[in-house]
């Protein structure tokens, strides 16, 4: 009972976490006419350098943000890449309460290796097929008006809306303050803790050392107010905005697939772990350490990497086997994408996972 309330938890908060995202960018995107994310488009650095940074977020906030981004066609499949490379999900506030000063070296190496891989495979990888129509936006005629150049909004009708409330929009803000408070109270919170088991941190650093701004509390809150922001914008926008694009594009579209995908994927995931020690797998399987840190960042799932920050943090592993993971792995930042794109999905993770490869065999022949 208690797996199926941690996987039901975790697929309301990133379902949530996307439909937020989506949400906001459908807004900006028609009250700009469009305008807003052309600059983006037509700058396939500003692309990567943008994926980069989000993925450096802890926690899958920003990666949710970017494949959101992905899945609209405003940004490339590089910049994908380069925030999966940046990314380390959950893993990222481990990191920095247990192994600190590693933890900022090693997102300086990820940065500078996302922007380059991701330059890299926009540069190279002309044919990747899109699974997205063109105009993943749409804009109405009335709404694309040169002169008009946004969506127009009376403020002065909130009461009105709010009397003569819809099904859409009722249902869109109960949603959101579910939302809103269980982000707020924290009742959708990871138990980071009780992955660590204890191992020493450098200096002698405790789990919660860097809490105050690097913990999960401090984003759920950060998040839950963006989302009470969402709240307020759905109760000021017109019947039409709200029907065509909040209801039409993003939640008949995108939720119901993204939630569904995102729970299967999760009761998989967690019962194949539940009955199969990766653990024991790594101390007691003759293949190099370097290949299972590899492969087991391949699973869109925060837990099982957290071996490889421990392993590290007691001596047992060199610092390119954690990098190596550290690339491999993005959390659950790929999942919405798994929903949208199987093979978006599969596509993006072998061939991190190909980089991972290379570069950990390269820190280890290097002898780091």
């Amino acid at each position: 009972m208690e797996l199926i309330t941690d996987v039901l938890k975790n697929a309301f908060l990133i379902t949530g976490l996307v439909m937020v995202m989506m949400l906001l960018i459908e807004y900006f995107n028609i009250q700009s006419n469009g305008r807003m994310f052309s600059r983006l488009e037509r700058s396939p650095f500003g692309q990567v350098l943008l994926g980069a940074l989000l993925g450096l977020i802890p926690g899958c906030i920003g990666g949710f943000a970017l494949v959101s981004l992905f899945t609209h066609r405003i940004v490339s499949f590089g910049a994908l890449i380069a925030m999966m490379i940046a990314a380390t999900g959950d893993e990222a506030f481990i990191l920095l309460a247990v192994i600190p000063k590693t933890a900022l070296l090693l997102n300086l190496v990820l940065f500078l290796l996302a922007i380059v891989v991701g330059l890299l495979v926009d540069r190279f990888v002309k044919r990747f097929p899109t699974p997205f129509t063109q105009q993943h936006f749409v804009l109405h005629e009335h709404e694309g008006c040169a002169h008009s150049g946004s969506v127009k909004i009376n403020f002065r009708k909130i009461a009105h809306n709010l009397r003569h409330i819809s099904f859409e929009r009722a249902l869109l803000l109960f949603g959101l303050l579910l939302f809103v408070l269980s982000m707020l109270f924290g009742l959708l919170e990871h138990d980071h803790a009780a992955h660590v088991h204890g191992e020493t941190c450098d200096h002698g650093h405790h789990h919660e050392a860097m809490n105050f701004l690097f913990s999960e509390r401090w984003m759920n809150v950060l998040f839950g107010l963006l989302s009470i922001v969402v709240m307020a914008l759905i109760t000021v926008v017109d019947q039409h905005f709200l029907e065509e694009h909040l209801w039409g594009h993003i939640i008949k579209k995108h939720f119901l697939r993204i939630f569904l995908w995102t729970l299967g994927a999760l009761l998989f995931i967690q019962l194949f772990l539940q009955y199969f020690d990766v653990t024991e797998w790594i101390s007691d399987n003759p293949l190099p350490i370097l290949l299972a840190a590899v492969l087991i960042g391949i699973i869109p799932e925060s837990g099982p990497h957290i071996i490889f920050i421990t392993l590290f943090a007691s001596g047992h592993i060199p610092f390119s086997v954690l990098l190596a993971s550290s690339i491999s792995q993005n959390g659950h930042t790929t999942l919405p994408l798994l929903a949208e794109s199987k093979r978006g999905f599969l596509s993006a993770k072998l061939l991190c996972a190909v980089i991972a490869l290379v570069v950990g065999l390269i820190g280890l022949v290097l002898g780091y």
